[in-house]
C-alpha cells in the first residue's frame, strides 16, 4: 500500500472507528482515493477547456413551492421553530428534489454542480436552532451531488463531472459592526468563523466534494477565516484541496461590502494557492466585465464568474433570458477573461445550456 493510501486509510478509520477490520474500510479507502484523484484531474482539465458551473439552486427550489410540512419532512416534523425557507435542510427532507436539480444542470452542460449548503454553518443555522445538524447537512448535500456526478460521468466518461462544496459568507461579518452607533463592535470573532468554516469544509469533503467554493464574499475577513480553515484541513489530511474563491461586488461603486475593489480583494487573498478567483452574484454579467478584467490581468490563478441573470425587477424576480445572458457571457470569452463560468441568482438549466453551448467554442483563459 503506498503512502497516500495509508494516509487515506488512517483518515477513514478516524471517521468510522467501528469499521476498521472489514471490507467497508477497504471500500471507503478506495472511494476517498478516487475523490482525491478527481481533485487532481480538475487542475489538468482546467488547462484544456472552459468549465461550466451550474446555476441557482434557490431559483429551482422555488418552483416546487414546498410547504412548511415539506421542509420538515419526517425527520423534523416536530421541530420547535418554523423552518420554511431553510433550503439547505431539503438535502435531508427532500433529497430527490435536490438530486433532480443537480441532474438537470449536468444535463444542460454543467461540468460542476454546487452542493446545497450555502447557509450550512453553525452561524447561519443558529437562526433555526439547528447547529447540531450542520455536519449532517453538509455531508448529505455533498453525498447527493456526488452520486449524481458519478452517475453522469459513468454515462459519458469523456466528460467527467465534479462537485463544488458551496461555502457561503454566513450572516455575520468579521470586519464590520452591525450597529451604526457602535462601530467598534463585532458580532463574531475570527476564531468563531474559522471553527464554523472548518466544520463545514470537513463535512463537505467527507461527503465527496472535489472542490471547495468559498463564494459571495462580501467581507474579506470572513473569507480569510474560511481559507485558513481549509488550509488547516489540507495540512491535517495531507491533501491538496482545490479552492475556488468568489467575491461579490455589491453596487455600482465597484467595491465589496467591506470596501475593497476587485483588485484589492485579489491582492488580499493571493497568499493562498487558489484554483480560481472570481466574482459572482449581485450584478448582471455585463456589469462584471471591468471587475473581471481587473482580476484577470493581475493573477496567475484561474478566473471564475457566475453572475446573476441581470438585476431583479420590482418583484425581486429575474427577467434576463438565457439568450440575453449568454450574449453577455460571450464578452467574457471574447476578452479571454475566464476559466470557469456559470450562473447565480435567477439562472436555470436553460441559462446554463445557453452558456455551455457558447463556452465550448472557446479556449480557456491563459496567463
Amino acid at each position: 500500500m503506498n503512502i497516500r493510501r495509508v494516509q487515506i486509510k488512517k483518515h477513514f478509520i478516524r471517521l468510522f472507528p467501528d469499521k476498521i477490520n472489514c471490507e467497508f474500510c477497504i471500500f471507503g479507502t478506495l472511494l476517498m482515493e478516487v475523490i482525491l484523484t478527481d481533485m487532481a484531474r480538475i487542475r489538468e482539465i482546467l488547462k484544456e477547456r472552459i468549465l461550466v458551473l451550474d446555476g441557482a439552486m434557490g431559483t429551482m427550489l422555488q418552483a416546487y413551492q414546498f410547504t412548511e410540512e415539506d421542509f420538515r419532512g419526517v425527520e423534523f416534523k416536530d421541530w420547535k421553530l418554523s423552518v420554511k425557507g431553510n433550503n439547505d435542510m431539503l438535502s435531508i427532507t427532500q433529497p430527490d428534489a435536490i438530486k433532480t436539480i443537480h441532474r438537470k444542470y449536468f444535463e444542460a452542460g454543467a461540468d460542476i454542480v454546487e452542493t446545497n449548503t450555502f447557509s450550512s454553518t453553525t452561524i447561519a443555522m443558529a437562526d433555526y436552532e439547528m447547529e447540531e445538524y450542520v455536519y449532517q447537512l453538509n455531508y448529505q448535500s455533498a453525498k447527493l451531488a456526488k452520486e449524481v456526478a458519478d452517475e453522469m460521468t459513468k454515462r459519458n466518461p469523456d466528460k467527467p463531472r465534479f462537485v463544488a462544496g458551496s461555502i457561503g459568507p454566513t450572516n455575520k461579518t468579521g470586519s464590520m459592526s452591525p450597529d451604526v452607533n457602535d462601530p467598534g463592535y463585532r458580532a463574531i470573532t475570527f476564531e468563531e468563523l474559522r471553527a464554523a468554516y472548518k466544520q463545514q469544509a470537513e463535512a463537505l469533503l467527507d461527503g465527496g466534494s472535489d472542490i471547495l467554493l468559498v463564494e459571495t464574499v462580501f467581507d474579506t475577513l470572513n473569507a480569510k477565516a474560511a481559507l485558513f480553515a481549509i488550509e488547516q484541513i489540507g495540512d491535517e489530511r495531507k491533501i491538496d484541496i482545490p479552492i475556488m474563491l468568489s467575491g461579490t461586488i455589491t453596487d455600482a461603486s465597484g467595491r465589496t461590502l467591506s470596501g475593497q475593489t476587485a483588485e484589492a480583494f485579489l491582492i488580499s487573498v493571493s497568499h493562498v494557492p487558489l484554483l480560481t478567483v472570481g466574482l459572482n452574484c449581485a450584478l448582471g454579467a455585463s456589469a462584471l466585465i471591468p471587475h473581471l478584467e481587473a482580476i484577470s490581468s493581475n493573477t496567475e490563478f484561474g478566473v471564475s464568474a457566475h453572475p446573476n441573470a441581470g438585476l431583479p425587477n420590482a418583484f425581486g424576480e429575474y427577467d434576463e433570458t438565457p439568450e440575453e445572458m449568454a450574449a453577455q457571457i460571450k464578452e467574457f470569452l471574447d476578452k479571454n477573461l475566464v476559466n470557469i463560468v456559470g450562473g447565480c441568482c435567477g439562472t436555470t438549466p436553460a441559462h446554463i445550456k445557453a452558456i455551455a453551448e457558447i463556452a465550448r467554442e472557446y479556449e480557456p483563459r491563459t496567463v
